[in-house]
């Protein structure tokens, strides 16, 4: 790789982090927060009411132990219930509930108004989602494991 490659790259994944951080900021404020980990098991699970323990954990590159640590957080807050299988009764199925729902909207609400004027044409906006997606899924790829893309995650 090129010297100027790597120093692009550099600067994107700061830039990506900084921009995270003024997100994560406001995301106190905004709605009911828990650890890194407890975001991402819900981040997963909002996308996919009626996930498996194992399918999440693997899409969330969590080992059990965190997995688990995790989704007993959300359970706590009242964010996530777990129900039994109808089909297989030794499975057990996650899924968001109506407090995490509203938690959601708040997140979504706040997100929107941080970022509102910061970027005001929709091809643009359009533009550095669809650049983000292709590097999510790029990089969950070349995880260990990884085969899931953004709209499966």
């Amino acid at each position: 790789m090129e010297e100027n490659q790597t120093s692009q790259l550099f600067e994107l994944a700061d830039l990506i982090l900084a921009v995270g951080r003024h997100i994560e900021a406001s995301k106190e404020t905004a709605a009911e927060s828990g650890t890194p980990l407890e975001g991402a098991v819900m981040r997963f699970i909002d996308r996919h009411p009626g996930t498996t323990a194992g399918e999440a954990a693997e899409a969330t590159q969590l080992i059990s132990s965190n997995f688990s640590r995790a989704v007993r957080g959300l359970e706590k807050k009242g964010l996530v219930r777990r129900d039994v299988d109808r089909r297989d009764a030794r499975r057990v199925r996650l899924y968001p509930t109506e407090k995490a729902q509203e938690n959601l909207q708040r997140l979504r609400d706040a997100w929107s108004r941080l970022l509102d004027g910061t970027v005001t044409d929709s091809h643009e906006i359009d533009a550095v989602i669809t650049t983000l997606q292709h590097i999510e899924t790029r990089l969950v790829a070349q995880s260990p494991g990884g085969t899931r893309g953004p709209a499966d995650r």
